[in-house]
């Protein structure tokens, strides 16, 4: 690429002079053109060079920093009148960089990501809450070895689980074990309907 660049300056070198001879004005202007087109050319091959001189080293530090992507499915969870918080364990989580750490909510679910600790990206989403929380007033912080996510409740109702599936089957273990404690089983079944 080099001995392209010093090509393409003698060309407009040459141009130059051929421009400073020439006395006929559209030959002037021809001559004008391909100089600019050819300073174009330079710019763009020496901005060629600088991109794909930083490339090697980029796509070796990805190579040697690759992350696997691990799936949280682990947290404690606690609420107040204004909060769901949800604590969740990760060893040495305090030593990334702030920007390793981001929490995405919507009205019904949340995603925590924590980006490069010891080489692993860990995710956590809670999908389909039991209740509408409020995404702009959610926060999360990180502690010692844990996140600590608040999720701020919409409405200032007490959960009884975190998310409406778990709720769905909470309640047909109930209704099941409802139906199992009548000595009549015809009796047991028309509850499990009703309740449905």
């Amino acid at each position: 690429m080099a001995d392209k660049i010093i090509e393409l300056k003698k060309d407009i070198a040459e141009l130059e002079e051929l421009h400073k001879q020439a006395t006929r004005t559209k030959v002037r202007d021809i001559l004008s053109i391909e100089t600019r087109k050819l300073i174009s050319e330079v710019i763009k091959v020496e901005e060629q060079e600088k991109t794909t001189a930083t490339i090697p080293t980029s796509t070796t530090t990805q190579t040697t920093n690759k992350c696997y992507l691990v799936t949280l499915n682990n947290y404690a969870w606690d609420q107040s009148n204004k909060f769901v918080k949800f604590y969740v364990t990760l060893q040495k989580v305090h030593t990334l960089p702030a920007e390793s750490v981001s929490c995405t909510f919507t009205d019904k679910s949340l995603e925590l990501n924590v980006k490069g600790l010891e080489n692993k990206d860990y995710v956590l989403k809670i999908n389909k809450l039991l209740h509408v929380i409020n995404p702009n007033e959610s926060t999360w912080k990180v502690k010692s070895d844990m996140v600590i996510i608040n999720a701020a409740k919409k409405d200032h109702k007490e959960w009884s689980h975190v998310t409406e599936i778990e709720k769905r089957a909470s309640d047909s273990k109930k209704l099941t074990s409802d139906a199992e404690k009548t000595d009549d089983p015809s009796e047991g079944l028309l509850n499990i309907v009703k309740n449905m």
